[in-house]
């Protein structure tokens, strides 16, 4: 079983098609996520993902790759530190910050970082529920 300190690591990025997708889908049609020009004209010079998009990588994470089977997201807090653009590496890090034995709990810290320049991207918190896989014995 895991421990207050383990981490789990994901690379991930996305494409111009998967960010149209996603505005589609969530109905966050900002230019500045789907218009060229609008993006280039922008304080970032070109288009942004969303910082949903981005931060999604968590549920990624916690929903198929990390003790998925069972669990429940209870919170998650997030501060986007740095845009993030398509057809860039990044890597979401999960931490094991606090366990809740009693309640079949656990917190982590949730970070993602641009893998060519370290930079951190996004940061933040989550605590799930996982009755199922989350016992301590």
């Amino acid at each position: 079983m895991f421990k207050v300190g383990d981490q789990f690591k994901q690379e991930f990025s996305y494409t111009q098609e998967e960010v149209d997708m996603y505005a589609k889908v969530s109905g966050d049609t900002n230019p500045l996520h789907i218009d060229e020009e609008a993006g280039k004209n922008s304080m970032f010079g070109r288009r942004i993902i969303h910082g949903f998009l981005g931060a999604s990588i968590f549920t990624r994470i916690f929903g198929t790759l990390w003790y998925a089977d069972g669990t429940v997201y209870m919170a998650q807090s997030v501060k986007w530190m740095r845009p993030m653009y398509t057809e860039k590496q990044y890597v979401g890090v999960i931490t094991v910050k606090e366990i809740n034995e009693e309640k079949h709990r656990v917190t982590y810290v949730c970070e993602v970082f641009d893998v060519e320049t370290g930079e951190q991207t996004i940061t933040g918190e989550a605590t799930l529920m996982n009755k199922k896989q989350y016992v301590w014995a």
